[in-house]
């Protein structure tokens, strides 16, 4: 084989793409990935998950610092440097990104630096930095080019005072107002993150509650607390327009329902509607693929309707969260390799990273029932958590959804301290199929906020004993 053919070419370098690579070159495939950033990890490691939870982290202690120190017994005047939080943001990705290419080195994976696009059937063209072009040849081409910030008509961004998910994780100040368009979980996160800072921050969302796909009872109980923290929020609220200038942005707003527009001015304003799959000019027409209107990418077990071509992550239908794309990346690789794998998309958990967390996996309550399938709730308050109670972290609750009949777990909704950490548990009993009774009757250590879990699935049969 010429050095330029591959088993499998990877276009993208994100957590699906990077992920998928390794996993090929531990199963003795000869791998490429195409990636058109300087740095590998895509918009997780670079613009995305990892960045955003460095300030969330950091702002986090900083607020805990100001207002909570006091009652430990802590006496302190914390005071913000936020260029050495954007240095240590800055440095902490760095060290994530090379930690890749050390792996992409140790697994024997070809890392192509440029933009990669089909050329037809087995063909990957990538332009380089110099405009030069390299033709790769693959058995098998996978596209894992992740997604890209959704746009709003009449909302044009600058990136200076009208920014996306990656412009807000570098703005140079603290602003004194920022308007976040969008109660989605980026928008909820780094409106967080000012809002910590000394932002005055309002969340404007089209629809009458916040978190769509989150369980209805966890949402409102999320922005019952978000707004006890100081963050406002204009729910059923349409934007039709954003005007910025050099001191600030107008950004007109009207009431879904119909009503006056009205203007609102801020200092920034953050567009966080979500995110569009990232397809366009990949050369997709060269091999017969049409993407959606959506500019989905339709698979069927993450092959594509191409022969040889497959693809992942977010260009894919379902949940677009990197863990997702993982799954998809070591599924698709090992279905090269003449392995079994599958991926339950049921249960892939969703995070919410703001404080307090959310963290949930399988059916909400509102889905059980427009399905008409009869349940039984357990449900259990940190506030009774002796661990949460101790560390003055009692907000929130975790909720466990069962069968009425069989008692198998179908949903897990938290929200509370450090619930991202906990929702694995059972995200691993629903994998078994397990029933509510085989958590509930699983030993936790005491005290740990973990017990809340224990709890809730007792009170799934009534015998919560702990509230």
């Amino acid at each position: 084989m010429a050095e330029t053919s591959y088993d499998v070419v990877i276009i993208g370098g994100g957590p699906g793409g990077y992920n998928g690579a390794i996993r090929a070159g531990q199963l003795g495939l000869k791998v490429a990935c195409v990636e058109m950033r300087p740095t590998l990890g895509g918009t997780c490691l670079n613009v995305g998950c990892m960045p955003s939870k460095a300030l969330l982290h950091a702002s986090e202690l900083f607020e805990i610092a100001a207002d909570d120190f006091a009652e430990l017994g802590i006496e302190a005047s914390p005071k913000l440097n936020l260029g050495q939080m954007m240095k240590q943001k800055d440095a902490s990705v760095s060290a994530l990104t090379k930690g890749v290419e050390f792996l992409f080195r140790k697994n024997k994976v070809d890392w192509i630096k440029g933009q990669g696009r089909i050329a037809g059937p087995g063909k990957v063209a990538v332009t380089g930095a110099d405009g030069k072009t390299t033709t790769l040849e693959a058995k098998n081409i996978v596209i894992a080019t992740g997604s890209e910030p959704a746009g709003l008509p009449g909302v044009e961004l600058d990136q200076r005072r009208i920014v996306d998910s990656s412009g807000a994780l570098v703005l140079p100040e603290v602003p004194k107002t920022l308007l976040v368009i969008g109660a989605g979980i980026i928008g909820l996160e780094l409106g967080s993150v000012w809002r910590r800072l000394g932002a005055e921050v309002t969340v404007v969302e089209f629809l009458d509650r916040i978190t769509p796909g989150a369980d209805g009872e966890v949402a409102k109980a999320l922005q019952r607390s978000l707004t006890k923290q100081g963050a406002q929020f204009r729910l059923g609220c349409k934007v039709t327009a954003a005007k910025a200038s050099k001191a600030g942005v107008s950004l007109t707003v009207e009431p879904v329902a119909g009503g006056a527009a009205e203007t609102l001015q801020a200092d920034y304003v953050l567009l966080a509607i979500g995110r569009r799959p990232y397809t366009r000019d990949l050369g997709l027409e060269s091999v017969g693929i049409a993407p959606d209107k959506r500019g989905f990418i339709e698979t069927d077990h993450l092959r594509t309707s191409a022969p040889g071509v497959w693809a992942i992550g977010d260009v894919t239908l379902g949940p677009m969260l990197a863990h997702k794309a993982e799954e998809d990346a070591v599924a698709c690789i090992e279905t090269i390799a003449g392995k079994y794998a599958h991926v339950d998309y049921n249960l892939v958990p969703s995070v919410i990273y703001t404080y307090p967390e959310v963290a949930w996996v399988g059916k909400t309550e509102e889905e059980l029932k427009a399905e008409g399938r009869a349940y039984k709730t357990g449900k259990f308050p940190f506030t009774a958590n002796s661990r949460a109670r101790i560390n003055h972290e009692t907000d929130g609750f975790v909720k466990v959804l069962a069968d009425s009949t069989s008692d198998e777990v179908l949903g897990v909704h938290m929200i509370g301290p450090d619930v991202s950490e906990m929702i694995g548990e059972f995200c691993v009993a629903m994998a078994f199929r397990a029933a509510s009774e085989d958590v509930a009757r699983i030993c936790h250590a005491h005290p740990t906020r973990s017990e809340a879990l224990k709890q809730a699935a007792m009170g799934v049969e009534g015998w919560t004993m702990q509230a």
